[in-house]
């Protein structure tokens, strides 16, 4: 994906750098010349991966900042961070996530996995804003899923206070809104040179369904995403996988190939532009989501969760 690639001056940012498709897609940008800065939650993983990158590529620039989805007040020290690093960021990598979690609530009250996956990368990237436009050309690349078939986001109720918790429709709601979140972002930025994408990686082996229990498994396999979109091509998620190198390519196609200059909005898998669910296509409803991941992500915004 990156031969011929030169990305010399340029700084990539990553989340979720420390493991899996966010350490690969390191080692790949790091290729490239790329200052790539590591964002990641456990430092000793990051340094670990630090240490892997520079093996595979030496004299590899890298930097480390802490990252926490789950808390704004992380994301805000870690934006200031990366903003102290450098005054462009050409490649915004939202790779990061947590999959199929108990219920659970991040530091502001917001369900585990829709303020994990989306409110999160949602306001770090708003809070980037400035150093993507000032790159004069950069990409904002969101790991999505074909997952999102398995739910649309409930606008009336994004952080489940109203409805019994479903683990799986919850995650398919935050991969949904990684998808709008790329449509509505290239739609506001993409007269300033900042174009967007949403990534469906493949069924990958790596550290994120360290949730799922043999029961789950069972359950998944050619059944949730079929029956809540009947257009989702049935899937064995215990024979259909790959490995976080090959896994990583498609992330790293969009972050740098030609192929997709001008181009943006669209959710990408194997190399190529797929074909996500019409409703995490749909434009209207990715403003809708945009306005409310404002109001939920406001400061002095009320805590969610606290009379449960």
């Amino acid at each position: 994906m990156v031969e011929g690639v030169d990305l010399t001056g340029k700084t990539c940012v990553i989340t979720g750098a420390s493991s899996g498709l966010g350490r690969e897609s390191a080692a790949a940008l790091a290729a490239t010349g790329a200052h790539v800065i590591l964002a990641a939650r456990n430092a000793a993983d990051a340094a670990d991966t630090e240490s892997w990158v520079r093996e595979k590529v030496p004299g590899a620039q890298l930097s480390y900042v802490h990252l926490d989805l789950a808390s704004l007040a992380s994301i805000a020290t870690a934006a200031a961070a990366i903003q102290d690093l450098t005054t462009a960021v050409h490649v915004l990598m939202n790779n990061a996530g947590v999959m199929f979690t108990p219920f659970g609530r991040t530091t502001e009250g917001f369900e585990m996995q829709f303020g994990t996956n989306h409110l999160g990368h949602f306001e770090l990237t708003r809070s980037l804003l400035p150093t993507l436009v000032a790159a004069d050309g950069a990409r904002v690349v969101n790991l999505s899923s074909d997952g999102h078939r398995m739910g649309d986001v409930d606008l009336d109720d994004p952080n489940w206070e109203c409805r019994d918790y479903d683990k799986f429709a919850a995650y398919g709601a935050s991969k949904t809104a990684n998808v709008l979140h790329a449509v509505e972002l290239d739609r506001r930025l993409r007269d300033n040179g900042v174009r967007a994408f949403a990534v469906h990686p493949g069924i990958v082996a790596t550290s994120l369904a360290r949730h799922m229990t043999a029961d789950d498994f069972a359950s998944l396999t050619k059944v949730k995403a079929v029956e809540r979109d009947p257009e989702a091509r049935r899937v064995d998620v215990t024979r259909d996988f790959t490995t976080p190198d090959l896994g990583a390519a498609t992330q790293v196609w969009a972050a740098v190939s030609d192929e997709l200059d001008g181009l943006g909005g669209l959710y990408l898998s194997d190399c190529g532009i797929g074909a996500a669910a019409s409703y995490a296509m749909d434009e209207s409803r990715a403003l809708a989501l945009w306005d409310l991941s404002e109001q939920l992500c406001a400061p002095g915004a009320a805590t969610l969760g606290s009379t449960l």
